[in-house]
């Protein structure tokens, strides 16, 4: 990074832009608020990165967004990879968005639905081009020193026992979160002999890596392949929060394998949190739609709506939960 973008993102800094990133949760989640239980993926989706990119841009920023959101509905959306967002005016940032993160959950009425940004400096947000798919080891900060790149290869046992170890409990006391896939199912068993607590979730990968990522909560490790946006997204929130992650590319097909392959990725290529994200000067933003571990859902009354949001700021090592109510047509 040059001397002239650190100096704008320094500046930007003082002003703390992670209370401008809540702003633009919060208005996301209000727009997705509306079709919680619906049923409706395709209206929800689009109401959120409308709403998401709505909001960006009114920030005095120039961002490049690295992770975003792909054409699911196969359609054109303003929140794509390599998309530019903000004003054009102020620092050079990376942006990484998911308008919803477990929108299946939200369209269902479950818990674990989530709003979240992320922001770095220009260039140092590692950039999975066309990769889908990823195997993630997530701990919080007591156990940061338990990963070593080992772990990846390793037996569930062994680096569940590892962890156990520098969190003084034993494995059978240790909560790991999997997301419930088919090709985690051997992963499944594995942590089931060894006598850990598996968790299983629908979806929502960024927010349960944030939840194994946050001392003093239920769970002590997220495992498993998820997707790669959302992982890149976790690094964020897991190197803000002073915990640790590994990650490595795990193609689910050949066509995936040939792609990454092309755009010179090395699937074989074990990624620490600080590779992920080069960086310690992270925001990272996150607004609870249908409530969860950390945080109350929304709710809705009259003209007025409710929301809890958690921002992180990696640089101090601040956590701030903010609770505030809106007029609904805000």
């Amino acid at each position: 990074m040059n001397e002239i973008t650190t100096h704008t993102f320094d500046e930007q800094l003082s002003r703390n832009v992670g209370l401008d990133l809540v702003r633009v949760t919060e208005t996301t989640a209000l727009a997705a608020g509306s079709w919680v239980g619906s049923g409706d993926f395709a209206n929800a989706h689009r109401a959120a990165t409308r709403a998401m990119a709505d909001a960006l841009n009114t920030l005095e920023m120039n961002g490049h967004i690295v992770i975003g959101e792909e054409d699911r509905l196969g359609e054109d959306s303003p929140l794509c990879s390599g998309q530019s967002v903000g004003t054009g005016q102020g620092p050079e940032v990376d942006i990484l968005v998911d308008p919803i993160d477990g929108t299946n959950l939200l369209i269902n009425g479950k818990p674990g639905a989530v709003s979240v940004v992320g922001i770095a400096p220009r260039g140092t947000v590692w950039s999975p081009v066309s990769a889908r798919y990823m195997e993630k080891i997530v701990v919080d900060q007591r156990a940061a020193a338990a990963l070593v790149p080992q772990c990846m290869d390793a037996p569930a046992a062994w680096t569940l026992a590892l962890i156990a170890r520098h969190k003084k409990k034993s494995v059978r006391d240790l909560s790991v979160i999997v997301l419930e896939r088919s090709r985690n199912q051997d992963l499944i068993e594995e942590i089931r002999e060894c006598g850990a607590r598996v968790l299983l979730r629908e979806e929502g990968d960024a927010e349960g890596a944030l939840i194994a990522a946050t001392n003093d909560t239920d769970v002590d490790v997220l495992m498993g392949i998820g997707g790669v946006s959302q992982g890149v997204l976790a690094a964020c929130a897991v190197k803000a929060s002073g915990g640790a992650m590994l990650a490595r590319l795990r193609p689910q097909d050949e066509a995936e394998r040939e792609s990454i392959r092309k755009a010179g990725l090395d699937e074989n290529r074990i990624l620490s949190c600080s590779e992920l994200v080069n960086s310690n000067q992270i925001f990272f933003a996150a607004t609870s739609i249908t409530g969860g571990a950390l945080m109350r859902a929304m709710q809705f009354w009259g003209n007025y709506a409710s929301t809890h949001s958690l921002l992180i700021r990696s640089e101090t090592g601040t956590r701030r939960i903010i609770h505030a109510e809106h007029g609904t047509h805000l």
